[in-house]
């Protein structure tokens, strides 16, 4: 298949270009090097440089060849930062997502892919399974779910075929391939830039939740596991018209236990610092992943906190600035 692929220049994205290249498939990475990196692009793909608001560019981009589906990564992704810069994440996700599915409609690309979250739901105690309550605790999420509901009426409109997934928490890294999010937001690879000395200490962010050590629980899911979750529901859109899975392990650990697994694998002391709640941070995102294993066979092969760690570990100690930019 000819696959566009946008926001693959980024952590998952890039990852996801590079195994569909290695299947076989013929890649074309749309991405405005905002966020990505031209470096993670991976060989053996186009590339082309330019953004998701440019709508003469983007419908050019897929009227150029043709396209079998669409995988849609590009998103601003900090929850945090959508709390205080709501209009950015409405702009960059929102509409820039239906400038996006217009596109492919009009160039009748049918088939869609979107990189979408557990955010979309309300913190749970229990597995959230995708009939979970849904309920955004900020515009993140909000965002996104608005991009799903938008896919729902493309779907009866125009028999788009679209699949979701809501990811948990990606972390990990594969050979030559790890986060390097500027600025970077993510809990693990924070703690690494601790272990580094790139930082003096990490923040927790709240430690009075309702949780047993007061501090946010979160399913952690190998980025490994995430790109092959989006081949299979690749697949599967050959013969279904709608998909919406939950991509996790299954498994939730706090802020403290990851802190603490960290300072195992590294074997450095990681000065942690607690402050106030973050705004927009639910207590507990743990995904019953139970639907997408039944249904498209898909498991995770990584599902260990301490393997996650040590090949994020890894990516880091020999990416300590990130990729190397070249121009």
């Amino acid at each position: 298949m000819n696959i566009f692929v946008t926001g693959g220049a980024g952590y998952i994205g890039s990852a996801t270009a590079e195994a569909l290249l290695k299947a076989g498939h013929s890649v074309t990475v749309f991405d405005s090097l905002v966020s990505g990196h031209r470096a993670a692009v991976p060989e053996g793909a186009k590339f082309i440089k330019a953004d998701l608001k440019n709508v003469d560019v983007l419908s050019a981009a897929l009227k150029a060849e043709k396209f079998d589906a669409v995988m849609h990564f590009a998103a601003s992704i900090e929850a945090g930062e959508s709390m205080k810069h709501p209009g950015k994440f409405f702009h960059n996700n929102l509409v820039n997502s239906l400038n996006l599915i217009e596109a492919a409609v009009e160039a009748r690309v049918m088939r869609f892919v979107l990189s979408s979250t557990a955010a979309v739901y309300q913190s749970s105690d229990a597995p959230l399974t995708e009939e979970s309550p849904l309920g955004p605790t900020n515009v993140y999420g909000q965002t996104k779910l608005m991009v799903e509901q938008a896919l729902e009426w493309y779907r009866k409109i125009y028999g788009l075929n679209f699949g979701v997934l809501r990811y948990f928490n990606a972390c990990g890294a594969l050979p030559g391939r790890g986060e390097a999010h500027q600025p970077e937001s993510h809990l693990i690879p924070l703690i690494l830039r601790v272990a580094l000395g790139k930082m003096a200490s990490i923040k927790i962010y709240g430690t009075d939740y309702d949780t047993p050590d007061g501090t946010c629980i979160r399913d952690y899911i190998h980025i490994a596991d995430l790109v092959s979750a989006h081949q299979f529901a690749l697949d599967a859109l050959a013969s279904r018209d709608r998909l919406v899975y939950n991509v996790g392990s299954g498994s939730g650990y706090s802020v403290r236990e990851v802190i603490e697994m960290a300072r195992a694998v590294t074997e450095h002391d990681i000065p942690a610092v607690e402050s106030p709640r973050r705004e927009g941070d639910p207590a507990r995102l743990v995904a019953s992943s139970d639907k997408i294993r039944r249904e498209l066979g898909w498991s995770p092969a990584h599902d260990n906190l301490r393997e996650i760690l040590s090949s994020a570990w890894a990516w880091h100690k020999s990416h300590p600035n990130g990729y190397e930019e070249t121009t």
